[in-house]
């Protein structure tokens, strides 16, 4: 099938086409410049130097340090990491507050975790779509170890009260992950205004190819 018997494209939320700025810039990396980054040779130094630069690209997209961000396959690869991460990293809590209206990508470690001996809570959203805070506060304890709410709803376009949830969150010590796989590239989005600890990037749904994410960590959260 060509391109002019495609049918118009509309579902740019699933995912978007590389834009020939991002395909121009990635190109020599993938022909001719393809040294190793821990190499101290030329190819290497150079890979390092792109790589070190497009950390930087991304924590100023964020608002965050570029020793906070952490490449990955994409954004399942992400929330995985930070949803399972945080849970084996405080054995002591074995509770996880997520709402009804998640991705999959977050579904999924929730449930896995649940499967193994954890406690799900997962919050009820009002008529709006946006989540009972309420219901997070009177669930959130010492037994907490992570709430995990995504920022921008991908069916209703619904923003979460993101902010308000980690000011409850941090006051029993509860680090906060939000999914902003469809909230990056769209709205303005600041990890210190929203005090986040954890947020997860997908590249394919702001014009990366498919296969490229990110995961921002605190530097200093309240795991």
């Amino acid at each position: 099938m060509s391109r002019s018997t495609l049918p118009l494209y509309l579902d740019h939320n699933a995912s978007t086409p590389v834009l020939p700025d991002v395909f121009d810039a990635m190109l020599p990396w993938l022909q001719d410049r393809f040294g190793n980054p821990s190499s101290t040779h030329a190819y290497g130094r150079a890979m390092r130097r792109a790589l070190d630069l497009a950390r930087e690209q991304v924590a100023l997209l964020i608002d965050c340090s570029p020793e906070e961000i952490y490449f990955t396959s994409g954004g399942t690869e992400s929330n995985n990491l930070a949803i399972r991460g945080v849970a084996m990293a405080r054995p002591d809590r074995r509770k996880i507050l997520t709402s009804v209206i998640e991705h999959p990508a977050t579904l999924e470690p929730c449930s896995f975790l649940e499967q193994n001996g954890y406690s799900i809570f997962r919050a009820a959203v009002d008529a709006n779509g946006q989540v009972e805070v309420q219901s997070i506060c009177e669930a959130l304890s010492d037994r907490v170890a992570l709430v995990t709410i995504m920022q921008a709803n991908s069916e209703t376009g619904s923003l979460q009260p993101i902010r308000e949830i980690t000011g409850l969150a941090h006051q029993h010590g509860v680090p906060v992950h939000t999914d902003a796989a469809q909230s990056v590239g769209k709205v303005t989005v600041s990890v210190n205004a929203d005090r986040v600890d954890l947020l997860s990037i997908a590249g394919h749904k702001l014009y990366a190819p498919q296969g490229v994410g990110a995961l921002y960590v605190r530097s200093e959260t309240a795991i």
